[in-house]
């Protein structure tokens, strides 16, 4: 059984109308589905055209100007960086993958919390953590081993597809194996 995704529409006028509940929203709101991990897809009203990417970095765009931004000029500088290079595609897998395994990471921490402390609802969510994660010290530091090792072996295999494709594209820039003198070789 597939789940149809809730359908919203953008209009020239920029606001946004969602078709479920048949009221116009605002960004905030979209925010709000995000969170909720609600399935849904913006899509402009007159021709179709999907705007989702378009509303979630107009979200990402107001939560980096207001308060405590998660990226740095310098990471912003570096990935404009890479568009237009040929590691483009590759550098959007590459943070995709590492965003999942974040998650997952996440998804894990907040287990062992809730067996810890139980649902408590009512207690201070930053609090708790902190709690949480002090009394975690030896487990965190695994996870974020573990996570570092994966992070590691995406960009070593990033590399070698690298590696692979310039010697298929640029065979003339690999001497072949048999050119390549051995440690043995005296003039």
């Amino acid at each position: 059984m597939t789940t149809k995704q809730r359908l919203i529409k953008k209009y020239p006028n920029r606001r946004l109308y969602d078709t479920k509940t048949s009221a116009y929203i605002t960004l905030v709101d979209v925010k709000e589905l995000v969170l909720a991990h609600e399935e849904f897809v913006v899509q402009d009203a007159k021709t179709g055209e999907d705007l989702t990417r378009s509303i979630l970095l107009q979200i990402i765009l107001e939560e980096e100007t207001g308060g405590a931004p998660m990226f740095s000029a310098d990471i912003l500088t570096q990935m404009i960086r890479f568009y237009g290079s040929a590691m483009q595609g590759m550098m959007g897998q590459y943070i995709e993958g590492n965003i999942k395994t974040f998650s997952e990471m996440q998804r894990r921490l907040k287990e062992q919390a809730k067996g810890a402390f139980g649902d408590k609802s009512g207690v201070n969510s930053q609090e708790m953590w902190a709690q949480f994660l002090k009394a975690q010290g030896p487990a965190m530091q695994g996870m974020v081993g573990a996570y570092v090792e994966q992070s590691q072996r995406v960009a070593q295999k990033m590399q070698e597809v690298m590696a692979e494709q310039t010697h298929k594209f640029f065979p003339g820039l690999y001497p072949a194996e048999s050119n390549k003198p051995s440690g043995n070789d005296k003039k």
